[in-house]
């Protein structure tokens, strides 16, 4: 049974209940699982239920004109009092590095600290610059209780990515990748430095996998469980395989920097067929820097397509 499922098992045997004693605001509140951790994705196991994790769940309140401070105090009391064990876990104090992550939260302080935003209306400027994995975190776990609708109304605004947007994203993560892979790996090797080959393949898969994730309309979580979500896509995970291996192996044996050259030539040929597929460019070639170009060219706001093509490209 992973975290999501606790969760929700825990807040209906006793979450549910503790709300009967809260009729006034029965019905404006909502319970959810969601966050940072890795039992938010559904990704927990025993190892990493190692730290930060107990059974427990996020409870979620409109602002203080709604319900008031005194209410969420005693809310807060409630929450505390629930069973210190369940189904053979304990719950514990979170680690203070690890910040807040269950119990009493309000809506709007929630989501202000995570995007910015405090309902989820975002301008072009904080969709552009909000790492991917922050954007994951705001609408990943599930929602167990939303009668009034408030926290779905929220996740949904963050839910799907502009148009113009993605596009300036997936323009700048391709011209990383024609610069990282085609370009420097090949030209590092050749002068001589397997190690700065690494750091390019490194960059390139990085790269590959914000732009897999963006052809299939997700938001890449943070790093620890890029590879892992990756899998899970219902387009071009098959890359994985290649991928993992640009990551390891000897550039300094010329059999395995052959390899790997042709690996890079494997998945751009792959995420440039995906381009034209799903109608972002008609090129006919491989080439990604001009395959960005054209997928800028299709963002329709003037200030957005004229930044630079690499405005909207980001690190895991």
């Amino acid at each position: 049974m992973n975290g999501i499922e606790i969760s929700r098992r825990f807040f209906e045997e006793y979450g549910l209940p503790m709300l009967s004693a809260f009729p006034e605001v029965r019905g404006l509140v909502s319970a959810a699982l969601t966050g940072s951790g890795s039992e938010c994705y559904g990704y927990d196991d025993d190892l990493s239920r190692d730290h930060d994790f107990e059974p427990g769940f996020c409870l979620f309140l409109p602002g203080e004109e709604t319900v008031d401070r005194r209410t969420a105090f005693l809310l807060e009391r409630a929450y505390a009092k629930l069973p210190q064990s369940f189904l053979g876990l304990q719950r514990s104090r979170m680690n203070p590095a690890g910040g807040n992550r269950h119990g009493v939260l309000r809506i709007a302080d929630y989501y202000e600290q995570l995007l910015g935003s405090g309902d989820g209306t975002l301008s072009w400027q904080q969709w552009l610059s909000l790492p991917s994995y922050r954007l994951a975190e705001a609408v990943n776990g599930e929602v167990f209780y939303d009668p009034s609708g408030a926290l779905t109304s929220v996740r949904e605004r963050i839910r799907n990515c502009p148009e113009d947007i993605l596009r300036k994203k997936l323009a700048g993560s391709l011209a990383v990748m024609a610069q990282a892979g085609p370009y420097n790996f090949s030209r590092c090797l050749k002068h001589g430095e397997p190690a700065a080959a690494q750091l390019a393949a490194h960059v390139f898969v990085q790269q590959t996998l914000q732009t897999v994730f963006l052809l299939n309309g997700r938001y890449c979580p943070f790093y620890k469980w890029a590879f892992r979500a990756f899998r899970e896509l219902p387009e071009l995970s098959g890359l994985e395989s290649g991928l993992s291996f640009l990551l390891s192996g000897d550039n300094a044996d010329p059999e395995t920097a052959l390899e790997k050259t042709e690996t890079i030539e494997r998945v751009c040929a792959a995420v440039a067929d995906a381009l034209r597929a799903k109608g972002y460019s008609d090129r006919p070639d491989a080439d990604l820097e001009k395959h960005a170009l054209r997928v800028n060219e299709g963002v329709r706001d003037a200030v957005v397509r004229n930044l630079h093509i690499m405005a909207g490209a980001e690190t895991l």
